[in-house]
């Protein structure tokens, strides 16, 4: 029988003390079928890097509300990525303080390393990309985007960025190691 969970590290970041995104995200996830670890709120880019040492995720989820999701997220992913954690991570919530979304800002947390960055309340895009991440699952073809993902198996190389109709997700890179582990 094929495993049809994740384990999800979910963290804040750095600067945002909200809770209840992450109670929320936690619940959301855990119906879904994933094991989650929570970290809380406020959590420094170096304990973050330190709860991904092996046995560690198979996919970190950073949540901010307070609007410096960007500006934290971009630290968190370049911390992890230059600490050789090869995971995807997906970024979510409040990423700016203007109140709308911004490609360029979006572009950046791919190029960062960041595997998916999502808009504020699209937790259908967040499921959809997680569902994708399990190994042997079969996914609805064109429910994430980049197209490999939606025969079930994860992408072995970039996933190309492109927006979901619900202008919702982005893909990014899934990174090679990322892919072979969830494989």
């Amino acid at each position: 029988m094929r495993r049809r969970s994740l384990k999800v590290l979910l963290t804040g970041t750095a600067s945002d003390s909200h809770t209840w995104n992450l109670v929320y995200l936690r619940l959301f996830l855990e119906e879904q079928g994933h094991r989650v670890t929570g970290l809380g709120p406020c959590v420094p880019d170096d304990l973050l890097v330190a709860a991904c040492a092996q046995p560690g995720p198979e996919l970190v989820v950073i949540s901010s509300v307070n609007g410096h999701g960007y500006r934290d997220g971009l630290s968190a992913v370049r911390a992890l990525r230059a600490a050789g954690v090869q995971v995807p991570v997906a970024v979510g919530g409040k990423l700016g303080v203007a109140g709308q979304a911004d490609p360029a800002r979006r572009d950046t947390l791919l190029a960062a390393g960041c595997t998916a960055v999502f808009d504020d309340g699209d937790v259908g895009a967040l499921r959809a990309f997680a569902a994708a991440l399990v190994p042997g699952a079969r996914v609805p073809a064109g429910s994430v985007s980049g197209g490999p993902v939606s025969a079930g198996v994860a992408p072995a190389g970039p996933v190309t960025g492109r927006v979901l109709s619900a202008g919702s997700v982005s893909a990014g890179r899934v990174p090679a190691a990322a892919a072979r582990s969830l494989a």
